[in-house]
This record gives C-alpha cells, structure tokens and sequence, in this order.
C-alpha cells in the first residue's frame, strides 16, 4: 500500500479526481435498491381500478362484445401508461433526494476546501474531519488532533477510541484499538480535527465488506397518506354494497343478470376515488423534490407536509441570519481602540501587535472556524516579516472549549526552551474569570464588550500566559495564570435577504426567535437590524438555567432573542415553545444540537457548516445555510398543501355526478347514461388533472399573509367537504338536466347520452378551471401559468372529438354525432354548472385554508419527524 502524500497538502486536482471516479466508481456501497420495472407493472395491476376495468372487459368478450372489450384493454394499457411515468418520475424524486442525503465530505482539491456528496470522494483526497463529521471513506490519518472516533457502527464496541498520526508503512488493519491512524467510512468523529488521505471506497472498505445496506430517504406513512387510505378504504366498502345492491336491482327488474353485473361494477368504478393514495404520494415526493431545486433537502416526507404549519422559526444568528463571513473590525487593548477599516495601508501599530499574535495562537492552525480563520488571515496580513509569530514553535497542548469553559487555550513551545507561551481566547466573561480581574478592570472589561457589542460586532478577549516547563500545564486551564490582552470585535454582516424574509414571516403569523451564543448587545444589535419583535428584550443562557419549565415557558412567549446559549439548552427553548402549543421549526449545527432537531416538530440542519449528526437528526437540511431558503421553504410548504387540497377536492367534486349519472338513471328507469368505457375516458382526464395540474399550479397570491395550518386539523375539513360536495351536487344536476330534457325531447339514446357526456366532459374542465383557486376567479387565474393545464385540457377536448366524430369509436362509446347548436349547449350548461362557485368567490367568502387555525398545544409524533 503506498504511503500518504504527507508533503502535497494541496490534494488532488479536478481532473485526477475525475478520472479516479471513472475508474473505481462512485463512494456507494453496491446493492443499492432499485426499482423493478416487472414488479412495478404488478402492484399497477393489482390497483383497484385496473381491476374492475379488466372484470368489465371479461363480462364484454361473454357478451360477445369484442370491439368494447379491446377497448377497455386500450384504456387499461392507456392508464398503466400514465400511472408508471407518474411513479418513475417520483422514483426520480426520491433517488434524487437520496444522492443529496448521502454523506458530505469537506476535502481539499487543489489546495481548496470543498464541500462535495460522500460518493464522489475517491482514492487519494485528502478528507477534513471535525466533531459530528460521518467519515465517507476509510483512510489514513495524516495529521489530527485530539481525534476520537465512534466506531459502534463497525465494531459494535461503543466506547469510542482514539486515532494516532500514520508513519507511512502501517497497513490498512481491521478496525478496533487505540492509536490506530486510520478513520473508517461511517464512523462518527466524537472529538477534535484532522486530515486523513483516502485509501478505499465504496465496496473496497470495511463497510463495503461487511455489507451493510445504504440508507434511503424515508418512505413511511405521512398523516396525509393514513387518511386518505382511510377514506378510500370506506368509500371502496360503500361502493361494494352499492354495487351488490344495483347489480341485483338491475338484474330483477330488467331481467338482464350480466347487465346488471356490469351495472354494478361501473358503479364500483364510479365511487372508488383510487386517485387519493397516489395524488398524495406524488404530491409529497415531488414537493421533496422541488424544495431540493431551491437548495432545501427533505430528509424526512412528512417535513414537507409540515413546513406549512411552523409557529416559530428558531434560528441561529452566525451563518444563518448572517453571512458567517468574519473579519476583525475593532481592537481594544486597555483604553485605546483601532478601527481596522480606518488603518488602511498603513502597518499595525505595535501596541495590537502582541493582540493579534496571540489570537492566532489560539486558533488552530489550518482553521474551519470563520472566526479563527479572520484572525489567521489579519495575522498573515500585518506581522509577516515580524518577530511575531515565529514559525518554528511547536504545539504542546490544547484545551479546548467546554460547556463550563466559552474559551479556548493553546500551549506552544520555542525550540531549545523549556517555557511554554500559553495562548487563550474566547467569551469575555470567561476569559475574565481567567484573568482573575479585580472589579474595577471588570467594569471596564464590561464597558468596552456592550461597546463593541452595540456596534453589532462578535467579541471574544484574548489573553496570556508564560509556564516554566510542560511540567507546569495543569489539568484545567482555570489553574494557569493568564493576563488579559484586549478585545478582538468581529464583523459578520446580516445577509441582504433576511430583513424582507422576517417581515414575510411576521405577515405569515410566523414568530423569528434568535438563539446565539453570541454576547447579548451583539444578538440585540443584529436582532435589531433584521427586524426581529422586541429585540430589546433578551434571555441569557444563564436564566435559561435558572428558571423552572413553568417559567421558562412564560418568559419564552415574549422573547424573540437568546444570547450566551448552550447547544443542551436549545432543547429546553424548544419544549417550552412547544408547551405554548407552538409548532417549532428548529436550526442547528453541531453534534450537542441533535437532541433539539429531534425534539423540534421540524428540525432543520445546516447543509454547509453543520455536521453529519445534526443532518442525520434534522427532517430539513438548507444546503447554503441561508435563512432566506428556509423561508422560501415555508412558503412551499404552505403551496404544496394548497394544491394538494384543491386536487383531493378536484378529485371529490368529480366522483359525484359520475357516481349520480350511473345509479339515479337505473333507479328513474331511464337507460344507462355511463358504461366502464365512459369512465375509464374520465379517468384519463382525472389521473392527469389532479397529479399534474394541479401539482405545477403557482401559489396564492396571500399565501404567506395567512395564520399557518393546523397540522391536526384533517386534510377534508367541514368547509372543505361541503364546497367540494355542492360542487359536485352542481355539475351531477346540470348533466342530469341536460339528459332528462333530451329525452323528453325524444332524442335517440345515442343522441342524448352524446350530450350528456360532452357537458359532463366539459364541466369536469370547467371544475379544474374553477378549483385553481378558491379566492380568484377563473378569469384572474387565467394569467397564471401552467404549461399542464393546456395539455389537459386540449387532450380531454381532442380525445372527446373522436369519441363522438369518429365512426368507429363513437360505435364504441354508444354515441351519435352532435350538431353545434348541440355542442353550444352542453358548453354553456358545462360551464353555468360552477358560475355559482365563481360568485361565491367574488363574494369574498374565506377559503377553507385563508382561515385561522387555532394553535392547540400540539405533540410530537414519528410520523411528524
């Protein structure tokens, strides 16, 4: 096995990782589940609806009706058709959502750093680890500190276990041991940082020959999918005892049993509403999809039919509102204070020379942290060619922040000198602590952080200290004696985006919460500038800490700022917002914020700065960490249920005047006005019209000046049912009308049944004009729009023509040609069945979802997560 490249630290180029790829295959791990194009024409053929149609055509060949049976074979093939490129597009959703779920790898190209998807790693990148990372390839360790890995998911040892540095001749060993300088593919970094140099991937790694199963996106039933299966599975019961009791009517009174057996089962036909299920399934998949062009990856399906609902948006300050850009503003060394942006060309002056040495001690050397990364970048810029930071010291020891400690401390070592320069940064008051300042350099501590606080800058204090051998170093860096430096003010500018995004929201009935671990005037300063309510008015992790559950959750209902945050306490803001009967959609990052995506009734995880443990813990991942995308992501939501609500409701409203058109006719003795030919043609308008059409249609206009949706509320609620019904009600007595006046006129059977069903034909249209939406009138939305609506619509139009024009098919269908007087008139009366649900809009009436929700104290449940 070669040894790694110790002395190239640049990594591979574009190129060479382009052909290594070519040549060993993507970082995936072989037997990934696909789908079977057989097994999926099975479960088609298994579907309810095909069922019945196949059963219809079997009564036609006993009849001896061979035309109408191949007929019913054509739509059978014609529907399957439909149905499988539906569902291959929504396999294409989900296997997309699975290559953007895969894990990420930090590597560097070139000398640099990039973010790239776990299966395009290959042999030889150089991979950066730190705390929370999911390794993506087995590989040797190159250079690491203080590295400590969980190998449980290989070993099954839960202890995890430290890593060493590789010596270039160890070969790859089975897993388990301390000091070994290998990472594996799946294990979890625990602690520290380091470089490792790919030596395997896909099925070459430990994983790969073990065999464990790739992860998929989850596929488990959302609430949306359990009811309507429900409502599906009572209307498939009624529709059986219905169809029993009209087959056995028919075949009594008009003495023609295989008649009414196909009475029946066109019945059956008629109420069976399969579109439900599988509306559903597209609806959410393809949602996942489209949040995923807008750069947010659903984890989790069911996060897709929530995002509409979130109360409050708890969000991170750094990266999230702002642009996690840092760069050194301010320095204050005792009294004095050095705007940087002021200094221009002009040399550092020598007194923040020190400053800013010993906050590049402090930092790690090859930095991730922006903040760390903004004093190495001010250190290269002003102390080159200075006595400062000589190159040639060695690092003896670190220690790192904690929980009890907001600082860190680096211990460093001249060549050939037994004293150590010890090295800290961090939070103010913890380096303070550390300083063991008296009160009166306290207060003024205190008076120059608001400050620089108040300007809207980070500050973190940097401060000193001389050992007199390694022997010295204590346990604890609270035993070291240090003397304070100054202040470092740090400049992280609020993204353009973010004041217009927390206005939307405020319109939307959305509460913005900012939780920091930034210092208080900073959190106001920034809360203030992106337009958060009562910026003012703060709570400090500290209090957070103090209160009881009871108190924390009356404090939580007016604060919109927390500052001076730990990641254990986010879980506490989230159960408290929660007991409010809020719906808390909550951002992390880091491995300690796991437990409060999880809690979170939408956990929504960093794409950029976060690790694998929070992505794996969140059901939202923003890849660009932009809080701009997450609002975007809301509004999608909120368009996602909308539509789906107008296609269920679409799909109901339908179902009633075919269900009417095919039982009153037997029971007023009039002849059968629909036949399984007649709604196998409905449901090639049906199919497409409510998966399709209604899937691409733009959002409402108010969308987000509206209260969020109760996410307990049932999809059918009371306002939406009965809407739905009179619809319904509407369309089935126009068509009626339209039949009973034809043959009271004495039209042929053919002649009047060829009317009918072209109003019908044409009211089904005007009924997805009309449910475009439910607060504009079809006129208004006529200027949206919809490339899918036309291809329907001409369709249906196109596919009606040769039904009744075409000799041949209007044989099949029963029908006989129409004048155009005839035609005007089933246009006319198709369309004036739904001009009273397009005044009752112009009436201003509320839709269904434009009302209040009424937030009840809701509770988290797995199919929530």
């Amino acid at each position: 096995m070669a040894a790694p490249n110790t002395t190239r630290r640049t990594g591979l180029t574009e190129q060479e990782a382009a052909q290594r790829l070519e040549l060993d295959g993507p970082n995936e791990l072989s037997g990934k589940r696909r789908s079977n194009l057989v097994l999926a024409l099975i479960e088609l053929v298994k579907d309810p609806m095909t069922v019945l149609l196949l059963a219809c055509g079997g009564v036609y060949v006993v009849l001896g009706d061979r035309e109408e049976a191949a007929m019913l074979l054509g739509f059978v093939v014609f529907i399957l058709g439909i149905t499988l490129v539906q569902q291959r597009k929504t396999e294409r959703a989900l296997e997309a959502l699975r290559d953007l779920a895969s894990p990420r790898a930090l590597v560097i190209r070139g000398g640099v750093r990039q973010r790239i998807a776990g299966r395009d790693v290959v042999r030889s990148d150089l991979i950066v680890l730190a705390e929370g990372d999911r390794v993506a390839a087995d590989a040797a360790v190159i250079d690491a500190t203080h590295l400590t890995v969980d190998e449980s998911l290989i070993t099954g040892e839960s202890v995890p276990v430290r890593k060493g540095v590789w010596d270039g001749a160890q070969p790859l060993p089975r897993p388990g041991g301390e000091d070994l300088p290998f990472v594996y593919a799946g294990t979890l970094v625990v602690q520290g940082m380091a470089t490792a140099q790919v030596l395997a991937t896909g099925s070459r790694t430990e994983m790969g020959r073990i065999g464990l199963a790739l992860r998929t996106v989850d596929r488990h039933t959302t609430p949306l999918q359990a009811e309507t299966r429900a409502l599906v599975r009572k209307l498939a019961w009624i529709g059986a005892a219905l169809s029993v009791l009209v087959a056995i009517a028919y075949g009594a009174l008009r003495h023609d049993w295989l008649g009414g057996g196909l009475a029946g089962l066109t019945l059956a036909m008629a109420v069976l509403p399969n579109e439900f299920p599988v509306v559903v399934t597209i609806f959410l998949a393809l949602g996942a999809r489209r949040l995923s062009l807008r750069r947010v990856l659903a984890r989790s399906v069911p996060a897709v039919e929530s995002l509409g609902s979130s109360t409050v948006l708890c969000v991170d300050k750094t990266g999230t509102l702002t642009e996690n850009r840092m760069r050194v503003a301010q320095m204050v060394v005792g009294h004095t204070t050095l705007e940087l942006q002021q200094l221009g060309e002009k040399p550092l002056p020598e007194l923040f020379r020190t400053l800013v040495e010993f906050s590049v001690l402090a930092s790690h050397p090859d930095p991730v942290d922006p903040m760390e990364r903004a004093f190495v970048e001010l250190g290269a810029a002003h102390l080159s060619g200075t006595q400062h930071l000589p190159p040639d010291w060695r690092l003896v020891r670190q220690y790192p922040l904690s929980p009890k400690l907001l600082a860190v401390t680096h211990a460093w070592r001249a060549p050939g000198k037994p004293e150590l320069v010890v090295a800290c940064k961090g939070a103010p008051e913890a380096v303070a602590g550390l300083c063991r300042l008296d009160e009166p350099r306290h207060a003024e501590l205190r008076d120059a952080v608001q400050r620089l606080a108040g300007a809207g800058l980070r500050v973190l204090a940097v401060a000193v200290a001389t050992l007199p051998s390694v022997d010295a170093l204590p346990e604890s860096p609270t035993a070291i004696p240090f003397e304070l430096l100054g202040l470092m003010g740090l400049a992280d500018p609020v993204r353009a985006d973010v004041p217009a995004a927390v206005a939307e929201c405020r319109a939307a009935g959305i509460h913005v919460a900012m939780i920091t671990g930034d210092y208080p005037g900073t959190a106001a300063a920034i809360a203030r500038q992106v337009g958060l309510d009562r910026p003012e008015i703060s709570l400090r992790g500290e209090e957070i800490s103090a209160l009881s559950d009871d108190a924390l959750r009356r404090h939580v209902r007016d604060t919109r700022v927390f500052a001076r945050v730990l990641p254990e306490q986010k879980l506490r803001l989230v159960q408290a917002f929660q007991a409010n009967g809020e719906v808390v959609a909550m951002t992390g990052d880091g491995v300690n914020d796991a437990p409060a995506l999880k809690a979170a009734h939408i956990g929504i995880a960093m794409g950029g700065r976060g690790t694998d443990v929070a992505r794996e813990a969140a059901a939202l991942v923003l890849l660009d960490d932009d809080f701009g995308a997450l609002v975007s992501a809301v509004r999608l939501g909120r368009r996602i249920v909308d539509n789906l609500k107008k296609a269920l409701s679409f799909v109901l409203a339908v179902h009633v005047p075919i269900v009417g058109l095919t039982l009153l006719p037997i029971a007023l003795g009039w002849p059968l006005v629909l036949m399984p030919i007649h709604i196998a043609f409905l449901h090639l308008i049906i199919d497409p019209a409510c998966s399709v059409v209604f899937e691409a249609e733009p959002e409402e206009r108010g969308i987000m000046r509206r209260p969020p949706r109760d996410p307990r509320a049932p999809l059918f609620g009371r306002h939406l049912l009965w809407v739905s019904l009179g619809q319904g009600l509407g369309v089935l007595l126009a068509v009626l009308a339209v039949f009973g006046f034809a043959l009271a006129r004495g039209e042929p059977e053919a002649h009047a049944r060829a009317l009918t069903f072209a109003t019908l034909i044409v009211a089904d249209l005007a009924l997805i004009l009309a449910n475009r939406s439910w607060e504009e009138t079809i006129v208004a939305t006529a200027r949206r729009p919809n490339r899918w609506l036309w291809w329907v619509l001409g369709g249906a139009c196109a596919f009606l023509a040769v039904a009744i024009y075409v000799p041949a098919a209007a044989e099949l269908f029963r029908f006989s040609p129409l004048h155009a007087i005839d035609i005007a008139a089933g246009i006319t009366v198709g369309v004036a069945s739904i001009l009273w649900f397009e005044v009752w809009k112009r009436l201003g009436h509320p839709s269904a979802w434009s009302r209040p929700s009424g937030r009840r104290p809701l509770h988290r449940t797995p199919a929530a997560r």
